[in-house]
C-alpha cells in the first residue's frame, strides 16, 4: 500500500494532488502545530499582473505555538471570503471552465466557517472530487499517534499499514531511511515536474492552485497534472 502524508492546504498546487492520486491512502497531517507563511491557510491565483496570494486571516494572536491545525479558528472581521471569491471572479471569468465550479466555490465562501480545518476538508474533497482522484483519506488526528517530527511520519505509516511512503522532496532532509527500512516499508521521494497548460492571461506562471488549472482546462486537468 502506497501511502502519502501532507498537512493540509488551502486550494493546493498541482503537486499536491498529484502524489495523492498516486497513492492507495492519503494520510491528512492536520494535528501538527499550524505554521505562519505556510500554504495551509493561503495559495497563489494568477492574476493579469502575474500571481496574486489568497490568505485566509486566521486567529492565533497571543497562541502562536500553541495551537494545531485542526485547533485553528478564522478571522471573519476582515470578510475575507467575499474578496476571495470576488478575486477568483475578476481572475478567472473568462477562462474556459470557470462557469463549471463557479457556483459551488459562490455557495462554499457563502458558508461560516469558524475552523480552518473543516473547510480546507471540503475544499480539497470537492476539488479531489472535480479531478476525479478516489484516493481514501484519515486523519492523522483520528489515529492518535505520540511521537513527533520524522518519527511520527514513520508512526503514521505503520498504523496505516504501508508498505510504500511517497515522501515530498525534503522529505530527504529530515526523514531516517534506516527506519524505514528496518519497519519494511520503501522510501520513496515525489520529485514534481510542473506542466505547462494554457492560462487565461499571457505567459506562464506554474506553482498555482489547482483552481487555476481546473478553470482553464476543465476535464483534462487530471491528465495534465499527472502528466
Amino acid at each position: 500500500m502506497i501511502i502519502t502524508i501532507n498537512q493540509p492546504a488551502y486550494l493546493p498546487w498541482l503537486g499536491y494532488f498529484d502524489r495523492i492520486a498516486k497513492s492507495d491512502l492519503h494520510i491528512i497531517l492536520d494535528h501538527v502545530q499550524f505554521e505562519k507563511n505556510s500554504v495551509t491557510n493561503r495559495n497563489k491565483i494568477r492574476t493579469a499582473a502575474g500571481w496574486s496570494w489568497l490568505s485566509v486571516p486566521v486567529l492565533t494572536k497571543g497562541r502562536f505555538g500553541e495551537l494545531s491545525i485542526d485547533q485553528i479558528e478564522i478571522d471573519h472581521i476582515s470578510k475575507w471570503a467575499k474578496k476571495h471569491f470576488m478575486t477568483l471572479q475578476t481572475s478567472y471569468s473568462r477562462s474556459p471552465y470557470y462557469r463549471c465550479y463557479s457556483d459551488y466555490f459562490e455557495s462554499f465562501y457563502h458558508q461560516e466557517w469558524r475552523y480552518l480545518a473543516p473547510m480546507l476538508h471540503e475544499s480539497t474533497r470537492y476539488l479531489l472530487e472535480k479531478l476525479g482522484v478516489q484516493t481514501p483519506q484519515l486523519r492523522s488526528s483520528d489515529l492518535s499517534p505520540k511521537a513527533k517530527k520524522a518519527d511520527l511520519i514513520l508512526e503514521l505509516c505503520v498504523k496505516a499499514g504501508a508498505t510504500t511512503y511517497l515522501s515530498g522532496p525534503f522529505g530527504r532532509d529530515y526523514l531516517d531511511e534506516n527506519a524505514f527500512k528496518k519497519a519494511g516499508i520503501e522510501l520513496r521521494y515525489h520529485d514534481y515536474v510542473h506542466p505547462k497548460y494554457d492560462q487565461c492571461f499571457e505567459g506562464f506562471e506554474p506553482y498555482m492552485s489547482i483552481v487555476d488549472l481546473l478553470f482553464n482546462q476543465g476535464e483534462k486537468s487530471l491528465e495534465i497534472l499527472t502528466s
